[in-house]
């Protein structure tokens, strides 16, 4: 196994040996009562790390963005996402089943960001009864279907302005928001300043086995706090997991070398599949890179061929294949996923 190139996610890393020593170590309490020191500590750390109030340990991404919305949201009232978006394409419609909630999807552009007019009509809440009235718009940075792509702070502040004008709040799925920070050389905090509620992930990136953590304002957080326990995420001795991700949160300066790593891919990549026609490289914005394609089936063939040879990718759509860099993938990986990329493609494209 340890020759398989596992470019699929970020979500296969695996903990360091420190956070399995600190797993061992915790100090723990039950945390549905609120006694785990090791849960609350991570909780008023992650919180002030993104400069709010107080946090939310959870399990994982998708139900720490169920609860913010279901939190946000009352029954019968629509969630603005993006087309492209997790909380639309990979999170079940819980929002829908769960929370009696419809979702809008609007359409995300290449950069994962929306036309701010068509945004600002869908906040709009018509003073008609056929028409369910606007309670949330959701973002996501980095964004994953469009590749990684980073939201810096203008854009962030030219997104939330339109919900501020109509009155609507706005929930962040920032799973890999410290990705987005690094890319852009600045604390996480600033891409967040003004939306009102947060989600990051510890177990992509950042490598903990489990976790991620809503943030948000003090009232805000003791309502989601009941509707995790009604999502089933009331977990008991559960600084045994916050642990890791506590030491997980000092890892964050390191995203800085996959960032390196998927460039140095993609360029090698685009220098390797430069002459075969109607297949490019997307250049990478943090840790993943992007293989577009024009011809119909090459890219589900290219997935197969690379996994042949060992190189496991992901086909985000027909024509886009995603590889993902992370903590398990070192500079011989690269160099080897390098090499396969185009022989790969030649018998995809001869298939």
């Amino acid at each position: 196994m340890n020759s398989i190139i596992d470019l699929r996610s970020d979500t296969v890393t695996l903990p360091t040996h420190s956070m399995l020593e600190s797993m061992i170590r915790a100090p723990l309490g039950y945390d549905v009562y609120r006694e785990d020191p090791t849960v609350r500590d991570l909780e008023a750390f992650t919180a002030a790390l993104l400069g709010k109030e107080a946090g939310l340990f959870m399990p994982t991404g998708t139900m720490a963005n169920l609860c913010a919305i279901l939190t946000h949201c009352p029954r019968g009232s629509r969630v603005v996402v993006g087309d492209e978006s997790h909380v639309y394409r990979y999170e079940a419609g819980g929002a829908s089943v769960l929370g009696g909630l419809v979702l809008h999807p609007l359409h995300n552009t290449d950069h994962g960001s929306f036309d701010l007019d068509e945004l600002s009509v869908a906040l709009e809440s018509p003073d008609d009864p056929h028409v369910a009235p606007a309670g949330l718009l959701t973002l996501e940075n980095t964004h994953n279907r469009a590749g990684g792509m980073v939201l810096d702070a203008a854009e962030m502040a030219r997104l939330v302005a339109p919900a501020r004008a109509s009155g609507v709040p706005v929930h962040l799925d920032g799973a890999r928001l410290f990705n987005a920070a690094v890319a852009l050389g600045v604390e996480a905090r600033t891409l967040v300043a003004q939306v009102d509620s947060v989600q990051v992930c510890f177990s992509k990136g950042l490598s903990a086995p489990v976790g991620s953590m809503l943030v948000g304002p003090d009232a805000f957080i003791a309502r989601a706090r009941r509707i995790r326990k009604m999502l089933g995420g009331g977990m008991r001795q559960a600084g045994v997991l916050a642990a890791a991700c506590r030491v997980s949160l000092a890892g964050i300066d390191r995203l800085a070398i996959d960032h390196r790593r998927a460039s140095k891919l993609a360029t090698e990549l685009a220098r390797g599949l430069g002459p075969i026609a109607d297949t490019f490289v997307i250049p990478p914005a943090s840790n993943m890179m992007v293989v577009q394609s024009r011809r119909a089936g090459v890219i589900d063939r290219l997935v197969k061929a690379l996994r042949e040879v060992g190189v496991l990718t992901t086909a985000i759509d027909a024509r886009r294949l995603r590889a993902v860099v992370h903590a398990g993938i070192d500079d011989d990986a690269i160099t080897r996923a390098a090499e396969a990329f185009p022989r790969a493609l030649s018998s995809a494209l001869a298939a």
